[in-house]
C-alpha cells in the first residue's frame, strides 16, 4: 500500500512539473514573438514553423506560397501582377509583414500608383479613367475583377444578346457608342446606295440577326410600284442592283440565250411573255414559230429561217457563207458565184472541202505530184495559188529556222516524202564534224552556238554550275580553259589562287567564308557565326595563335581552354580542364568563384586570419604553386 500510495505522488510531481515546463515554454515563445498575427494567420499563431524556418529567412516565400496556391501559380505562370514582379523584389515579406495585431492590414495597394500594365488587363483609352472600384468591387479579391466586356457592359448591350458576348468585334475601348464594326466581313456586304443607308433601316429591332438578305425583303413594295406583282418572280437582281432602282439593268443578250437583235430590241418585254411567271413559261426560240406565214420556201430550206434573214428585215436576205455553213469564203473564193458550186440550186448537195478536191491539176503543175500531201493550205491560200507564201517554217513545224537556216532550200532537208520522213531536229546530226570539245559538253550546240555564225558562241556563264561573280566577269576564258575541254577546268578558288593564300593553308582550303569574287583583299569572316564565339580577350587575338598548322581538309581544332591555355593553370590540373567554370575570356586573372550546392549566399568574407574565404569550403585542398615564368 505504501509502495502504491508512493507511487501515486511521485506520478502527481512528474505532471505538475511537466505542467510547469510547457507554461514555461509558452510565455517564453510569447516574449520572442513580436507581437500577434493577422486575423486570418491567427490559427497558425502557436505554429511558429507555419510561416518561418530557423535560420533560413529565404525560405518564408517558399512557405507563403505553399498556402496561396493562386499567388503561386502566378509565378509559375509568369502571370497576374505576383508573376511579373522582378525576381529580386519577390519576396513576400518586402510587401506583407505580420505581427502587427488582429486588425492589421498587411495588404496594402496604392491606387494611384499601381501600374495596371503589371496585371493580366492593362488599361487602355477610357478604360485610363475608369475609377478602380468600378471593376474591384469592396470585399472581394483584386484578381476577381470581371475581364470580359459583357460582363461590365452588358446593361449596354442594345442587341439584348443577340450577337453574344463578344463586344470587341465591333466596339472599343476608345468610344462604347462608336461602333468599328465592318460590315464587308458579313454574308451581306455593303455597295453602292446600301452604304449610305443607316443601320437601323434595315436593322429596327437592333437586334442585327435574322434580317433579310434578299432584295425582295425590303423592296417588296417597289415590285408593285413597279407594276410587275410578282410575275417577274424574286430575283429583282436581275434587272436592279445597288447602284439605282431605275431604270432596268437588265441586259437580254447576257441575261439569257436569246440575242435581241434589229426589230427585236424595240420589242416589249409583255409582247414575248404574256403568261404570270416570266421563270415558268418556256418560249420557243425558233424564227418559224412566229413568222410561218412569212416562209416563202414553203418548208424546203428547213425551219432555219435565221441561215438567210435576221431581225433588221424579213424580205432580204442576209444569208452570210462564213457565219452560217462550215465552209466560210476567203479572198478569191468570196467573188465566186454561187452556182459555180451549187449548180442545181438546192444548196443543200454534199461539195468537196478539200483544196486536193480542186486543185489536183495545180499539184501536179508545181512539181509536187503528190509528194508533199494533199495538205495543200499549209503553203497556199485563197488569195493566190503562186506563190507559196503562206507557209511560216517556226510557226507551223517544231524546228524555227534562224540565220543561215533560213536561206536554206526545202528540198536541201526535205528530199523524200514530207509527212513520213521524220528529220532529226539536233544541231549533232548535222554538224558533228565541227564538234572541237570532243564531245565533253554533250549534243546541245545550241546552248553556246548561233545559226547565224557557227564560230561565234552565245554561251552564258551564269547559267553554268560556276556563275561569274565580281572580277570573274573581266577575266578572258582561256585564263580559266586552257584547252576547248571546258569541263577539265576546276571550280575550286585554290586551283587558281594558290599564290594569294597568304594563310600558307593554316585557315583550310576553303577560301570563300572570307574572301569573294570583288576583291581578294576585301575580305569578310564573322568568327561568332562559327562553333566557336569570339569575346573578351579572344577577339583581340591573332589568328594564327590558334591556327599554326596547314590544313588540307575541315579545320579541326580543340575548342577547350586547356589546348591554349595549359601552360596558364598555376593549379597544375587540381581543379580540372574546364577552366571557364573560374576564368573569364575578358581577363584570365579575373576569378569568378562558382556557386556549390549549399553555399551562402553572398560567398562569406575572409577569415579573421587573413586566409582566403574559401580555404574554409576546400580545406584539403594545398596551396597552388606560382605559376611557372
Amino acid at each position: 500500500m505504501r509502495a502504491a500510495r508512493r507511487l501515486r505522488v511521485l506520478l502527481a510531481a512528474a505532471g505538475l512539473a511537466a505542467m510547469h515546463i510547457f507554461a514555461a515554454a509558452q510565455t517564453l515563445e510569447s516574449v520572442v514573438m513580436p507581437g500577434m498575427v493577422i486575423q486570418g494567420h491567427a490559427k497558425y499563431e502557436t505554429d511558429c514553423r507555419k510561416c518561418h524556418t530557423p535560420f533560413n529567412r529565404a525560405a518564408q516565400t517558399r512557405l507563403c506560397l505553399d498556402c496561396h496556391k493562386e499567388t503561386a501559380a502566378d509565378v509559375r505562370a509568369a502571370q497576374g501582377y505576383h508573376g511579373r514582379i522582378r525576381e529580386r523584389e519577390r519576396e513576400c515579406r518586402l510587401c506583407h509583414t505580420d505581427h502587427k495585431g488582429r486588425a492589421a492590414k498587411i495588404v496594402v495597394l496604392d491606387e494611384r500608383k499601381f501600374d495596371h500594365g503589371q496585371s493580366d488587363y492593362p488599361l487602355k483609352a477610357a478604360h485610363v479613367k475608369v475609377e478602380c472600384r468600378s471593376c474591384h468591387v469592396a470585399g472581394k479579391k483584386y484578381r476577381d475583377a470581371p475581364q470580359s466586356c459583357n460582363d461590365c457592359h452588358r446593361t449596354d448591350d442594345k442587341h439584348k444578346g443577340a450577337l453574344g458576348p463578344k463586344c470587341k468585334d465591333c466596339h472599343t475601348e476608345v468610344n462604347w457608342k462608336v461602333p468599328q464594326f465592318d460590315h464587308e466581313r458579313t454574308r451581306f456586304p455593303l455597295r453602292e446606295k446600301h452604304v449610305d443607308v443607316k443601320c437601323r433601316d434595315c436593322h429596327a429591332d437592333e437586334r442585327y440577326r435574322g434580317d433579310p438578305r434578299q432584295c425582295n425583303g425590303c423592296h417588296r413594295k417597289d415590285d408593285f410600284a413597279k407594276g410587275h406583282h410578282g410575275r417577274y418572280g424574286e430575283k429583282c437582281q436581275s434587272c436592279h442592283n445597288e447602284r439605282v432602282w431605275k431604270p432596268s439593268i437588265f441586259n437580254h443578250d447576257k441575261d439569257t440565250k436569246y440575242l435581241l437583235r434589229g426589230k427585236h430590241v424595240a420589242t416589249k418585254c409583255d409582247s414575248c411573255h404574256e403568261g404570270k411567271n416570266i421563270y415558268r413559261e418556256n418560249l420557243s426560240s425558233k424564227c418559224i414559230d412566229c413568222h410561218r406565214k412569212d416562209d416563202v420556201h414553203k418548208g424546203g430550206l428547213s425551219a432555219k429561217c435565221e441561215s438567210c434573214h435576221n431581225e433588221r428585215t424579213w424580205k432580204t436576205s442576209q444569208f452570210d457563207h462564213d457565219r452560217d455553213s462550215d465552209y466560210p469564203l476567203r479572198d478569191k473564193h468570196r467573188t465566186a458565184r454561187c452556182e459555180s458550186c451549187h449548180q442545181d440550186k438546192v444548196f443543200k448537195e454534199k461539195l468537196p472541202k478539200t483544196c486536193i478536191g480542186c486543185h489536183r491539176k495545180d499539184d501536179d503543175a508545181k512539181g509536187h505530184r503528190g509528194r508533199y500531201g494533199e495538205k495543200c493550205q499549209s503553203c497556199h491560200d485563197e488569195r493566190a495559188w503562186e506563190p507559196a507564201s503562206t507557209f511560216n517554217h517556226d510557226k507551223d513545224t517544231k524546228y524555227l529556222l534562224r540565220g543561215k537556216h533560213v536561206t536554206t532550200k526545202c528540198d536541201d532537208c526535205h528530199k523524200g516524202d514530207l509527212y513520213r520522213d521524220k528529220l532529226q531536229t539536233t544541231c549533232n546530226d548535222c554538224h558533228q564534224r565541227d564538234d572541237k570539245h570532243e564531245g565533253q559538253l554533250g549534243r546541245r550546240c545550241e546552248s553556246c552556238h548561233a545559226e547565224s555564225d557557227w564560230k561565234r558562241t552565245t554561251f552564258d556563264h551564269n547559267g553554268s554550275r560556276y556563275p561569274l561573280l565580281g572580277r570573274h566577269a573581266r577575266v578572258e576564258c582561256k585564263d580559266c580553259h586552257t584547252t576547248l575541254r571546258y569541263r577539265d577546268a576546276k571550280t575550286e578558288c585554290l586551283a587558281c589562287h594558290t599564290k594569294d593564300d597568304k594563310h600558307k593553308l593554316r585557315l583550310g582550303p576553303r577560301c570563300e567564308p572570307c574572301h569573294n569574287a570583288r576583291s581578294w583583299k576585301a575580305w569578310d569572316f564573322d568568327h561568332n557565326k562559327t562553333h566557336y564565339r569570339l569575346d573578351g580577350a579572344h577577339v583581340r587575338t591573332d589568328c594564327y595563335a590558334c591556327h599554326r598548322d596547314p590544313v588540307k581538309d575541315k579545320i579541326r581544332l580543340d575548342l577547350s581552354c586547356m589546348s591554349c591555355h595549359a601552360r596558364d593553370d598555376v593549379h597544375h590540373g587540381q581543379f580540372g580542364g574546364q577552366c571557364e567554370r573560374c576564368h573569364t575570356t575578358a581577363n584570365f586573372r579575373d576569378i569568378k568563384i562558382p556557386k556549390l550546392r549549399g553555399d551562402p549566399e553572398p560567398p562569406p568574407p575572409a577569415s579573421d586570419d587573413g586566409s582566403p574565404w574559401w580555404r574554409r569550403l576546400l580545406p584539403g585542398v594545398p596551396e597552388p604553386r606560382p605559376s611557372r615564368p
